[in-house]
């Protein structure tokens, strides 16, 4: 890779990284990127995984200051992030990038549906949550889990709004819940991407200090911002996502 093409790469993944802590779906930019610049598909999955641990990292900091993070509820959702996310990188080999694109566009047109429909959904938080959403939750978390241990690209948009639908949590407290529960999924999946030699650790490494400060500074904006403003970006940002997704299938 040229080195004007690796400063543009730089570039690209700082920017995504400090708007993806609210919307997600980085991978749905940068790993395709990767691909236009001439990295092996699988180690283009691999290499951004990485750096995405290091990302989720850098935007959990600020929110473990502020003190939006609920352990209890997290708990169970990390367990089962980490075997759900392991299955998922297993499966790295047998998936198509065509097939993954069609899943994703359809998913982002569910959220961005659910999230007009629910025009309260996420602004204030539910005391109570029913046992009935919380295994509903669970099982989703498990699902999506597979999904971002897999590819990740739009694993936690649509894992916020799952929070967020049946889980009683509001944006911000969504939002700061997926980048906790996103540092195993991409951690574990990582772990495995190594053992199978798929990680260019050259272009890693880079990627995950230049993830890493972008998704703080991102994150340390984000805590200062409303549920109401965080809802509204959320919303622009997945109504385009889902269509260039969509388009980018078609073609």
């Amino acid at each position: 890779m040229s080195t004007n093409a690796l400063i543009l790469l730089i570039f690209l993944f700082f920017v995504t990284s400090a708007i993806g802590v609210v919307t997600g779906s980085n991978s749905l930019i940068t790993v395709p990127v990767m691909f236009q610049f001439g990295v092996d598909p699988k180690i283009a999955v691999a290499t951004n995984m990485f750096g995405l641990t290091f990302m989720n990292v850098g935007a959990t900091i600020p929110f473990l200051r502020r003190g939006v993070l609920d352990r209890k509820k997290l708990t169970p959702l990390v367990a089962i992030t980490l075997v759900a996310s392991g299955i998922g990188a297993g499966l790295v080999l047998l998936i198509t990038p065509a097939n993954i694109k069609l899943l994703v566009s359809i998913a982002m047109i569910a959220v961005t549906i659910f999230t007009l429909v629910k025009r309260d959904a996420g602004i204030a938080a539910v005391a109570e949550v029913s046992t009935r959403a919380t295994v509903l939750t669970y099982l989703l978390t498990f699902v999506l889990g597979v999904y971002g241990g897999l590819y990740s690209g739009g694993y936690t948009t649509m894992l916020t709004a799952a929070y967020i639908a049946f889980f009683g949590m509001t944006f911000t407290e969504s939002v700061a819940a997926t980048k906790v529960i996103n540092i195993f999924s991409s951690g574990i999946a990582t772990l495995i991407f190594m053992w199978q030699g798929l990680v260019d650790y050259r272009i890693g490494f880079i990627l995950a200090v230049t993830m890493f400060v972008g998704a703080y500074v991102g994150a340390h904006t984000v805590t200062k911002l409303s549920d109401v403003w965080l809802r509204r970006i959320f919303l622009g940002a997945v109504l385009l996502l889902a269509v260039k997704t969509l388009l980018d299938f078609v073609r």
